[in-house]
């Protein structure tokens, strides 16, 4: 065993690189300081590599280096190299030709590799490279890096790659992967360009980092951990193209869990978050932050959907029919036909008239009819088709329906978070819920008061299947995902049913439309539409498939980090209160 004590202040392997206090040299390892290390080296490689074939070697959980050592061999050298390569090759085969012994399967693969690439050598559409590739494995004790040791091993054979010890050279070794360009070992295969380029760029499993000099503005949100290389994953949707995001998830893969710990993170940061909550899980988290609960549903708590937004626009009045276009759309289950329509554009008119408002903005201010006002306008309009729609809008004005519609509205939502609580409407009003709150939170983002300062501002849509599930509330958040971001605003979707989201036309826009995509635990019923419309990978699939609650894929434009939700203690309690969570 050798022990080297360097000097004070000199340099181990090359200048500028500061040296251990003391290196102790082994046959099967070197003791580095405090630690110890073993150096293997690339001996055998598959026949074909894919991209980024180094990846598992790259991305190991632990400390890990690899070195790529190459130099190109020169073409007059690289032929003759070829040349005597396939002759020893053809001469092997003849051989067992001539004596009547069944060709090697293996010789007859090189043979015709080996013929292929002199041929394209030939042609200059390829070169030759001395390549060697070491891995130094770092661990704090012998038993510690026995098992790392096991865990490399086991990577490098799940690619085909062999990995022998550099036994009674780990000195050597550990000075091949220092970041000093010295190749003591020596240890060097050929390979050829494609082989080559295909372990470049040296995949990372997490963010790219900014570039050296550039210091990024702590803007970004902590998403959660990467399950990859124990990273943290740091995320700011507001320096994307778009700050609109989707996260869809099976029931009880911690959807909601994560997207509490999103909107608390945004809050830190001074954005305004609204929330459309159908199970009133965001009602503690509003509590304790001070916000706003809003709970649709509840005796006296009424939206007036006929309310003119406080804006000076010259179209105020024709965006307000349009709006209620679309309302009694949903409310009726489709779109009415076009006699109805018609009659509906004219009581909408006569109905705002009765009430003393016009296309005079003077005229804004006054109090704004009702629902029960049109119905009773399409009933004094004689036509066939008003009388029709006037019945079929009778559940919503004097029958079971009527009590979120039966007066003014009675609740102005303010505050740097408002939660819009579903729990208490029927089902068949959720969908309706879901569109008034939308409507007034869009109010709040197009027209902000007078004098208020221009805030970021993050729109919640949770179990969005609920308006998505109809065309006319899928086009209304449709609209509202392109129109957000040139008002500072970000739309969040999340809905558990993947599956029929994907498979229309205006919930695959909505999902292409937001530049952050979250995929947590998917169902197997739905992982070949999910696969299909991300572009996954077989790998990321099944991740997927078996992902721990609280862990997920983040896919933003070419990065896929894979990763797992954390919290704080006080974050943690906030995030498990919602109904049906236990951790």
């Amino acid at each position: 065993m050798n022990l080297l004590k360097p000097r004070k202040n000199s340099v181990a392997a090359g200048e500028g690189m500061p040296s251990p206090a003391a290196l102790s040299v082994t046959p099967w390892h070197v003791q580095v300081g405090d630690g110890y290390a073993a150096t293997y080296a690339v001996c055998g490689y598959p026949a074909e590599v894919g991209p980024a074939w180094l990846d598992p070697l790259l991305s190991y959980p632990g400390r890990v280096d690899v070195a790529v050592h190459l130099d190109p061999v020169p073409p007059q050298l690289a032929a003759p190299m070829l040349k005597r390569q396939r002759a020893r090759l053809e001469s092997s085969r003849r051989l067992d030709a001539e004596q009547g012994r069944l060709g090697d399967p293996m010789v007859e693969a090189a043979a015709a590799d080996a013929a292929d690439l002199a041929e394209r050598v030939a042609r200059g559409a390829a070169k030759l490279f001395e390549v060697g590739i070491y891995v130094t494995v770092h661990a704090r004790t012998l038993d510690e890096l026995a098992t790392i040791t096991a865990g490399v091993k086991s990577a490098a054979a799940g690619v085909l790659l062999d990995v022998q010890p550099a036994t009674f050279r780990h000195q050597q070794g550990w000075v091949a992967t220092l970041p000093v360009g010295v190749d003591p070992l020596r240890m060097r295969r050929i390979l050829d360009t494609t082989a080559l380029a295909a372990a470049f760029p040296l995949a990372s499993a997490d963010l790219p980092a900014p570039a050296p000099g550039v210091v990024a503005p702590p803007e970004g949100v902590l998403y959660g951990v990467n399950t990859t290389s124990n990273g943290v994953l740091i995320w700011n949707r507001w320096a994307q193209d778009n700050h609109n995001s989707v996260v869809l998830a099976r029931s009880g893969a911690g959807k909601s869990y994560f997207v509490k710990l999103e909107v608390l993170r945004n809050l830190y940061q001074g954005t305004t978050v609204s929330v459309i909550d159908p199970e009133d899980e965001y009602a503690p988290l509003a509590q304790h932050v001070g916000g706003t609960v809003v709970q649709l549903g509840q005796p006296g708590v009424r939206v007036n959907p006929f309310d003119l937004p406080a804006d000076n626009r010259p179209d105020t009045l024709t965006r307000r029919g349009l709006y209620l276009h679309t309302l009694i759309s949903v409310m009726l289950g489709a779109t009415p036909p076009p006699a109805e329509r018609a009659a509906l554009d004219r009581a909408l008119t006569a109905t705002y008239n009765r009430a003393g408002i016009n296309t005079d903005p003077a005229t804004w201010t006054k109090p704004a009819p009702l629902l029960r006002d049109l119905a009773a306008t399409l009933n004094a309009d004689g036509d066939t088709a008003a009388g029709h729609l006037a019945d079929r809008l009778a559940p919503w004005t004097v029958g079971n329906f009527a009590s979120l519609f039966d007066g003014p509205t009675s609740t102005r939502p303010e505050g740097h978070l408002v939660v819009w609580s579903l729990r208490h409407l029927p089902d068949e009003l959720r969908t309706v819920g879901t569109l008034l709150a939308l409507d007034s939170i869009w109010a709040g983002i197009d027209t902000p008061p007078a004098g208020a300062r221009q805030r970021r501002r993050l729109v919640i849509v949770d179990e969005a299947w609920l308006l998505m599930r109809d065309g006319e509330g899928a086009r209304f958040l449709f609209r509202m995902a392109k129109a957000a971001r040139k008002r500072s605003a970000g739309l969040c979707v999340i809905t558990q049913d993947a599956a029929d989201v994907l498979s229309t036309d205006l919930g695959l826009a909505v999902v292409s439309n937001a530049a952050t995509q979250v995929l947590m635990r998917q169902s197997t019923q739905s992982i070949d539409a999910v696969t299909e419309a991300f572009g996954l990978t077989a790998g990321e699939s099944r991740l997927l498939l078996s992902a721990p609650r609280g862990e997920g894929l983040l896919v933003a434009s070419r990065s896929r980090i894979p990763f797992r939700a954390v919290a704080s203690a006080a974050e943690h309690k906030l995030a498990v209160t919602g109904i049906g969570e236990t951790e």
